[in-house]
């Protein structure tokens, strides 16, 4: 597993002052609101403050002062660092699901979770083998994620 994960993209910048607009790639602006520091390039930057704009995080950092050094940011994909996030049991990245081996209910090997697509009504994994599986990811389809093995167990119903 990656040290630091892909959380967002700095598609602005915001004001004169060297503020940073992030869309967000993680589960909200406000999440990414509350890390001290982001990575970009592999470079920490002290987040100094953040507020929410429309879905996207205003961000003030550390060492830019002005819109000339904060637009050398743009199109910039900012990371956090995994150690720094505490997640709730039995949840995981999706980044550390993507290729892993994905098997119906009887051990037959269906493929590798080649993506996952977040739609409004929920996630679907898209499974690509032999032939492409889209599979809502809910209880209902999903039976065991074993993200330190890489493998998904699923349940296929007629049709999928």
């Amino acid at each position: 597993m990656e040290k630091y994960l892909e959380a967002g993209i700095i598609c602005n910048t915001h004001g004169i002052k060297g503020e940073v607009k992030i869309q967000p790639w993680a589960d909200s602006a406000e999440f990414l609101k509350k890390f001290k520091y982001l990575y970009i390039d592999g470079k920490p930057y002290e987040l100094l403050s953040g507020k929410v704009h429309k879905q996207c995080l205003i961000a003030e950092l550390k060492g830019v002062s002005g819109v000339n050094e904060a637009m050398i940011l743009k199109n910039k994909i900012v990371s956090i660092d995994r150690s720094e996030v505490k997640l709730p049991t039995g949840t995981f990245f999706i980044q550390d699901i993507i290729g892993a081996s994905v098997v119906d209910e009887s051990g037959k090997e269906l493929g590798k979770l080649s993506e996952v697509l977040e739609l409004p009504a929920g996630n679907v994994y898209v499974v690509t083998g032999e032939r492409e599986i889209l599979i809502p990811a809910v209880p209902q389809f999903i039976i065991k994620t074993d993200v330190s093995a890489g493998l998904i167990t699923v349940r296929l119903i007629d049709g999928m």
